[in-house]
């Protein structure tokens, strides 16, 4: 999804091979410019493992698409790597409700249990979960108690948590989603590798290149 294609019916593809007028496969192995990106100031990351994150969004439908497969490439990541998710707001609204969802979740130790079926209401049940009453309404009948919820939702720690996921996905530069930034230095995606698998064997090709220094 990319954020200069959204609008309230249409959800782009994100950034990719096509809007950079670039093809979408490499020939051979991966190709700077045409399946990754690199960056051209390194971020700082955590010492000690390589470090993976997806950007994504629930509203995203390649976001959606994508995670069964991520969730079984994270099932088999070595053990030098350290994988998270950052979800992006690349506006306000619905953006940052859904950001405080992912985090309200991670307080409450729920977003294993939960994380799918948020994807699930909104892509398949067509809910918007961009309300704080339809929000609170469904952790409720999903068995997650709707009073600590919305405490969490609202604190100022998530709050500061939704802050610092915008600032890290305006210094990788993403500009659409789903997105793998890869230590600091890198950052590939379906729509520039072509697919979902490529990207991740391109994200394993990152790793290695981040390992060998």
């Amino acid at each position: 999804m990319n954020r200069r294609e959204f609008s309230a019916t249409v959800l782009g593809a994100g950034l990719g091979a096509a809007s950079l007028g670039l093809p979408a496969h490499a020939q051979g192995g991966p190709v700077e410019g045409r399946d990754y990106v690199k960056l051209s100031q390194p971020l700082p990351v955590p010492p000690g493992k390589i470090e993976v994150i997806e950007f994504f969004w629930y509203g995203c439908p390649h976001c959606n698409a994508f995670e069964p497969t991520l969730e079984g490439w994270v099932k088999k990541v070595p053990s030098d790597v350290a994988f998270r998710r950052v979800p992006v707001a690349f506006r306000d609204e619905p953006f940052v409700a859904h950001q405080k969802i992912f985090y309200a979740l991670e307080a409450m130790g729920q977003l294993d249990a939960m994380h799918r079926k948020v994807f699930y209401a909104i892509h398949v049940d067509r809910q918007r979960l961009d309300k704080p009453a339809d929000i609170a309404a469904f952790m409720a009948k999903n068995g997650v108690d709707a009073a600590k919820f919305t405490e969490q939702y609202n604190s100022f720690s998530v709050q500061t948590k939704t802050s610092q996921a915008k600032r890290l996905a305006e210094s990788y530069r993403i500009d659409g989603v789903p997105a793998l930034g890869v230590h600091g230095r890198f950052y590939t995606s379906s729509s520039l590798t072509g697919s979902a698998e490529r990207a991740l064997s391109v994200t394993d090709f990152l790793i290695q290149t981040v390992r060998k220094g």
